[in-house]
């Protein structure tokens, strides 16, 4: 079909989330290319690795490419309150000051992180609800329910001129959730009748056939695990997965029991929660002081640290290092929750710690005790054929996640599939959907107090001197280029000596010397060719004996 130049175009442009799990960004845009208004989904951020990313909290999308483009930005809407699709706002919002739209539950988290977090920004916050329209011209926004591991998920129906779009956020089928709605097939069918130009879906568990467990099933676990246990139990779970939280306090109160909560992320979500009356009938949750009064039968302990964080409650206890909690022979802990690729080792290292301290250790490998929040292909079908869609856009997951669900999507019959990428500018319509574009992608790292790109950051250094170390040279030098003082060296992170049990900054300072005396004087009163030949005969002598090269500093002093 030939185009117009000038013609208002429907198109979509995640961000991140595609092609990997978590740091979720979409946009989508509507009007000639020149003009477009562009309409925000979600603003997340992915977890940093201490290997990959040492030192860094987390890391958060770039958003340059909308920054420069603000005053076209409509507004921001939030699906649901998990981190990697809310966390991004504290550090990225004021970068943009436009309209934020939130349920109360995602809402009320946001409230509690800004008035912990000092010197946070004012972010005025619009609340919306299940069946609530969200009007940003060009966009009409419908808010669909759906289930999902946290409270108010939302699927949003974005109407426009040239088409509706149904973006899925996360989400499941389970008819018994525990805590809040179901997924609202007869709208998004009555939707689907109305005509979807394109599903905007989930892909996190494309590769698994069938259909989810339900909540309620998990529960029903739990309260067994619960009764039968015959010391204390501690469970641990994402703070936000608050069904989970209601099962193990129902689980508790049958099994008369008290729910003692620990970690401040935990706290935070179930006093949220209770302020929006999802434990109404149960009686309260106790702070961590009451851990050691009860009895050991007597307690349920529900913990932050299912994914290893060293700061967290459980990771506390697992080292001995928790000021008034320790776990014995009898006790059990239960791993309530999925380990995210990439903390295989850090969880290793906590249950490895419980388990020396006698503790038996519950996964879902051994009982069922978590169930994702994410759809397989069961779920996926039904989907599918209550939207109809003319396209699939898959999304939020990994290559091999997005490969598979596009190629189930065909399968099913749906004529157009397009496999997107952060980055790819997709238009859905008019006309046929495909990848027209390209735009700018990219990762921020928050570390500490500032907000920095990768190549800003510093940390690939710290990579480096975290694998080799460092040697830091002090050179004090007279006006005529001689040696005033003896060279100084200080390794760090550089072995004390090498296998003929010489020491490493002795080899550091006769490379020095020797760089110095083969450099004619008047080239010595140069200080940028000193660095860099001292520099480059450290690095030498260093890796000759070790094998590795560490970071050269060189310091110049003229006396």
């Amino acid at each position: 079909m030939k185009r117009q130049a000038g013609e208002a175009e429907l198109v979509f442009l995640p961000l991140g989330g595609v092609g990997e799990i978590g740091m979720n960004l979409s946009l989508y845009g509507f009007g000639p290319k020149a003009h477009r208004k562009w309409l925000m989904i979600d603003l997340g951020i992915t977890f940093a690795s201490e290997f990959d990313e040492p030192g860094v909290d987390v890391i958060l999308p770039d958003i340059e490419f909308i920054e420069k483009d603000k005053r076209n930005l409509v507004g921001i809407i939030i699906t649901h309150a998990h981190e990697d699709h809310f966390g991004g706002l504290i550090d990225l919002w004021p970068r943009l000051g436009v309209p934020l739209y939130m349920t109360p539950f995602a809402a009320g988290l946001l409230e509690a992180k800004l008035e912990a977090e000092p010197n946070a920004p004012e972010i005025p916050i619009r609340r919306y609800t299940a069946g609530d329209r969200i009007h940003l011209d060009p966009f009409d926004v419908e808010a669909v329910p759906v289930a999902h591991s946290i409270p108010e998920s939302m699927a949003l129906a974005i109407r426009t001129a040239a088409g509706t779009v149904i973006h899925t956020g996360d989400w499941k089928i389970d008819p018994t959730p525990v805590v809040g709605w179901t997924t609202d097939f007869d709208r998004l069918a009555a939707i689907g009748a109305e005509g979807v130009r394109a599903l905007v879906c989930d892909s996190t568990n494309a590769v698994r056939e069938g259909s989810s467990p339900s909540e309620r099933d998990v529960a029903t676990s739990l309260a067994r695990i619960i009764a039968e246990a015959p010391a204390r139990v501690a469970i641990t779970t994402f703070a936000s997965n608050i069904a989970r939280a209601r099962s193990v306090a129902e689980a508790a109160r049958a099994a008369g029991r008290n729910v003692v909560v620990m970690g401040r992320a935990m706290r935070r979500a179930i006093d949220v929660a209770s302020e929006l009356g999802m434990f109404e009938g149960l009686p309260d949750f106790l702070d961590e002081d009451a851990f050691t009064n009860l009895p050991r039968n007597k307690v349920v302990a529900l913990m932050t640290g299912s994914q290893g964080e060293p700061r967290a409650a459980l990771a506390k206890v697992a080292s001995g290092e928790h000021k008034s909690i320790n776990l014995t022979k009898d006790d059990i802990v239960i791993f309530s929750s999925r380990t995210i690729p990439g903390n295989e080792k850090s969880v290793g290292v906590v249950v490895n710690g419980l388990a020396r301290q006698g503790a038996r250790i519950i996964t879902d490998r051994d009982a069922l005790v978590h169930v994702s929040g994410h759809p397989r292909r069961g779920e996926l079908a039904e989907m599918y054929r209550a939207v109809k869609p003319q396209v699939a856009v898959p999304v939020h997951g990994e290559a091999l996640h997005l490969s598979v669900h596009a190629r189930f999507a065909r399968d099913l019959g749906v004529p157009e599939v397009v496999e997107a990428v952060n980055g790819n500018i997709v238009r859905l319509a008019p006309g046929d959907a495909a990848i027209i574009g390209e735009a700018g992608v990219g990762r921020l790292f928050r570390d500490g107090k500032l907000v920095v790109r990768p190549d800003k950051s510093g940390v690939r250094e710290r990579r480096k001197a975290g694998f080799a170390g460092v040697a830091v040279v002090s050179i004090v030098l007279d006006a005529k280029g001689d040696q005033a003082v003896e060279t100084d060296v200080v390794t760090i992170g550089v072995p004390e000596v090498d296998d003929r049990g010489i020491s490493f900054d002795d080899i550091a300072v006769e490379a020095v010397d020797n760089c110095l005396k083969s450099m004619p004087r008047p080239r010595r009163r140069d200080h940028d060719a000193v660095a860099d030949s001292v520099t480059r005969a450290v690095r030498a002598a260093i890796g000759e004996r070790w094998g590795k090269k560490p970071i050269v500093e060189v310091l110049i002093a003229e006396v």
